[in-house]
């Protein structure tokens, strides 16, 4: 025999589960529809023109704004220094910096990977100098390679520093 209480839970939960079926097929029935709920466009539509005037192309190589984008999607709070970065004996290019929480973050971006090759041929990627030299950093730096970036990441958080070397390891954003 079923209890007054049970019949109540019973009740309960069939009419929670009811409430969820609902919500889920009124979402789902946007994304079957193939329209972008949010601007009304069809969630499939490229935008071509409006990706080839974006301030950051996706090209298969780093620029700044891919990297502060890819950062802020990792959960980064990033913060352009202000000022110019300091130049880095090794590098032949000028970084960018960033304060990431307490952390300090150095991003070069060379015009291609040849270029960033020569300079890594004559840095010692632990030290972050170059080979023979001693470190300058202050701190013991993390060292990113990825395609046509190399950034120099001074943390003394080893998850932060894992952090950001799998954002950046993931390759820049493709065509």
């Amino acid at each position: 025999m079923i209890t007054r209480y049970q019949t109540i839970l019973i009740c309960a939960f069939v009419a929670g589960c009811g409430g969820h079926s609902d919500r889920a097929a009124s979402s789902d029935s946007g994304r079957t529809s193939g329209t972008n709920l949010s601007s009304g466009t069809p969630a499939g539509a490229a935008t071509s023109g409006a990706q080839a005037s974006s301030p950051c192309p996706r090209t298969g190589k780093w620029a700044l704004c891919s990297v502060e984008r890819r950062l802020s999607q990792s959960g980064f709070v990033v913060r352009p220094v202000s000022g110019d970065a300091p130049r880095r004996a090794g590098f032949s290019v000028a970084p960018a910096a960033y304060k990431l929480g307490e952390a300090r973050l150095e991003i070069f971006v060379y015009p291609d990977e040849a270029s960033l090759s020569r300079d890594l041929e004559k840095l010692d990627t632990v030290t972050v100098a170059p080979r023979g030299s001693p470190s300058r950093w202050g701190r013991v730096p993390t060292f990113v390679r990825s395609a046509n970036l190399i950034a120099v990441f001074l943390t003394a958080n080893p998850t932060q520093a894992e952090r950001l070397t799998l954002a950046l390891t993931a390759g820049a954003p493709q065509p």
